[in-house]
């Protein structure tokens, strides 16, 4: 139990780091960092690591102990002794359910494969730890050295894990929106909903049912009211000083509020523009597709 609740809060630590560079290199606009978020999420970390040892301890009765007995079973069954790779073997099998709902949640092929190989891995690492732990001949170890060889070696792993996600953001792995110009920038993005934007080359700007947010501070500041906007008018391109910053301007006379700013990102070929909604806090965007 000590063995394999530890093993799975190094591989938390390493997954968090992970998923963090993986969604720097996802497309996606420039979202604000919340302090607030940070402040909450270091007072509730002693609550979340309670959770996840009850968690851990849950999942180390339910599929690791019994994924365990199952590939020692087989080992002796087919191969006359307990053999170690029956372990991920058996991982594999048991992870098979998490592609099964990708393909039903209609995920691309590549999202399945990873989830299957991640859920494997994920349970056949802390089996395989406990496994070595407990092999006969081995001197018993308490849970105290056990946690504390575990810490050590995962904080190696997580140390490992951190410099490897250090030198990939570093060598440009991370996404960076294009910088491009006015030219580039020219054509007619939709909103996916009937809703388009025209910006032609002269720097005239046509909208057909874009959605335009009032706010009323003496109402609520976050709680948008939503209009669509029919017109025409004039746009530029703000360069700025970074690729995150750059802006497109459009006057609409029609459209008087919600309608002068757009932020960029996408790629060069399709580019996207973007407005916050609401509490920008809440990561909620209105995005207008170009192609």
């Amino acid at each position: 139990m000590t063995a394999s609740v530890s093993v799975m809060f190094v591989e938390a630590a390493v997954g968090m780091i992970a998923g963090f560079v993986w969604g720097q290199a996802r497309e996606s606009p420039a979202l604000p960092y919340n302090a607030m978020g940070i402040v909450v999420m270091v007072i509730a970390a002693p609550f979340v690591a309670a959770a996840g040892a009850l968690l851990g301890a849950l999942v180390t009765m339910g599929v690791v102990m019994p994924l365990l007995t199952v590939a020692a079973w087989l080992g002796r069954r087919f191969t006359g002794c307990e053999v170690w790779w029956w372990v991920p073997a058996v991982a594999a099998a048991a992870g098979l359910p998490v592609p099964v709902l990708g393909v039903l949640a209609e995920a691309g092929a590549v999202a399945c494969l990873g989830g299957w190989l991640a859920a494997t891995i994920a349970l056949a690492a802390p089996a395989l730890v406990a496994r070595r732990l407990l092999l006969p001949g081995r001197p018993r170890l308490s849970g105290g050295a056990m946690f504390g060889r575990i810490a050590l070696y995962g904080t190696l792993a997580v140390v490992t894990a951190f410099t490897l996600a250090g030198i990939a953001l570093t060598a440009g792995i991370g996404y960076e929106p294009p910088r491009l110009n006015a030219r580039q920038l020219a054509g007619t993005y939709s909103d996916g909903k009937g809703g388009t934007l025209t910006l032609a080359p002269d720097g005239r700007a046509t909208a057909h049912r874009v959605d335009t947010f009032a706010y009323d501070d003496a109402v609520d500041p976050f709680e948008p009211r939503v209009r669509p906007c029919t017109g025409t008018g004039t746009w530029t391109y703000d360069p700025a000083d970074g690729p995150y910053s750059q802006e497109v301007e459009v006057t609409v006379d029609s459209c008087p509020a919600g309608m002068d700013r757009w932020s960029v990102y996408g790629t060069r070929e399709h580019p996207k523009l973007y407005v916050f909604i609401g509490d920008p806090d809440a990561w909620e965007i209105y995005t207008l597709r170009r192609g």
